[in-house]
């Protein structure tokens, strides 16, 4: 599996353009660094909506007096269910910087990668925040996010007679939905893929309205059909919140659809799953970093030299061993791995299974090793 998320543009436009603007000026020439950082944000630099770890006062590190940024770095993680954009706006109030778009590399951005395949085919988004606006903004044409879908069905959910919490529809989640499509065509048009965006919030409803999309083949309540395709954003198990103890993730949610489908299926749910730890979303995000580098420092580069920048390390700091550290090791060089104590590792030693190349407590200390090991080599 292998993915690139941003496209060839020329100087002054798309993706160089944009990150000059955000970041109002490129940096001095003598200042350019070998080197660049991936966060993790969940567990690193947030809980929940809070920092932690001293995580604004880290990331301040990274820029120069003026607010500029000088040290290229991104967010690489499995969460979502919003777009980048808007991420990036959220990010940037929590921690008081200032985010670009293009620094956040979420679960669900590989999906864009698969337009060209369903952009004209009706597809179902799955997950808590907007998952269905994220898809739409990918460039999918006709898709619906399992609220919105599961509404046109009557009965289709047997509990919802006993849920007192409301959904909210289209109007508040798609803009595009009455416009693009009508009601009728649901119960013709074939579900050619589901999506799982973002962590799904009614579990029960969900995993019913799936079996039916993916048994039937895209029609539920229709006879038994050749699977639909289902992407997952990411695999994890577990993940970290406010709460003391670890969090049942997507990856909970995909084993339970699995084990559900197999048992009243005659063959075995096919899933494909992306996120960290997949070596792909490291070299991805070294992509991304490089066009970073460009774009803060193209006095550097000819527009058209093909040799992208040069990190003599890459680091990733995360706070899940089978997830941050087991994803950048097993990509290897120039991927540096940093482990914090913030999040779903708690251990006062480095971790059996999924050792980090370094220990520490929180994201301040790791950023504070990260710049003094660069400014002595």
């Amino acid at each position: 599996m292998s993915f690139i998320l941003l496209t060839k543009a020329g100087k002054r436009t798309g993706f160089p353009y944009l990150l000059s603007r955000a970041f109002s000026q490129r940096s001095e020439r003598s200042s350019r660094p070998s080197f660049g950082i991936a966060f993790d944000i969940d567990g690193v630099v947030l809980l929940g909506s809070s920092p932690v770890g001293g995580s604004p006062g880290a990331l301040r590190k990274l820029y120069d007096a003026d607010g500029r940024l000088k040290i290229p770095y991104v967010f690489l993680t499995n969460g979502g269910g919003f777009p980048e954009a808007k991420r990036a706006f959220e990010l940037s109030q929590s921690l008081g910087i200032n985010v670009s778009p293009y620094q956040v590399l979420q679960g669900h951005s590989p999906f864009k990668q698969l337009v060209k395949r369903f952009e004209n085919e009706l597809i179902v988004a799955v997950g808590k925040g907007e998952p269905a606006a994220v898809m739409s903004e990918y460039g999918f044409k006709y898709v619906l996010s399992i609220d919105e879908y599961a509404s046109c069905f009557e009965n289709i959910d047997p509990l919802a007679p006993y849920k007192t919490w409301k959904i909210k529809l289209a109007a508040t989640q798609n803009a595009n939905f009455n416009e693009s499509i009508h009601k009728n065509d649901v119960f013709s048009k074939r579900v050619q893929a589901a999506f799982v965006v973002s962590d799904p919030v009614d579990w029960s409803r969900d995993i019913q309205v799936l079996c039916d999309i993916l048994k039937t083949g895209g029609l539920p309540g229709r006879n038994v059909g050749p699977q639909p395709h289902i992407y997952f954003a990411n695999d994890d198990l577990e993940y970290q919140t406010k709460f003391p103890s670890e969090r049942l993730g997507m990856g909970a949610f995909r084993i339970a659809l699995e084990s559900i489908f197999n048992r009243i299926h005659s063959h075995s749910l096919e899933y494909t799953c992306f996120g960290k730890p997949h070596p792909s979303v490291f070299k991805n995000a070294e992509i991304v970093l490089q066009k970073l580098v460009r774009s803060l420092y193209d006095d550097f580069y000819d527009i058209n030299d093909n040799d992208p920048p040069y990190f003599k390390r890459l680091y990733m700091i995360g706070d899940n061993p089978a997830v941050d550290i087991k994803g950048s090791r097993q990509t290897g060089h120039p991927w540096f791995s940093i482990l914090t104590r913030t999040g779903v590792f708690k251990g006062k030693e480095n971790h059996d299974k999924f050792p980090a190349d370094l220990v520490v407590d929180t994201v301040e200390e790791a950023v504070d090793y990260i710049l003094a090991k660069e400014s002595a080599s």
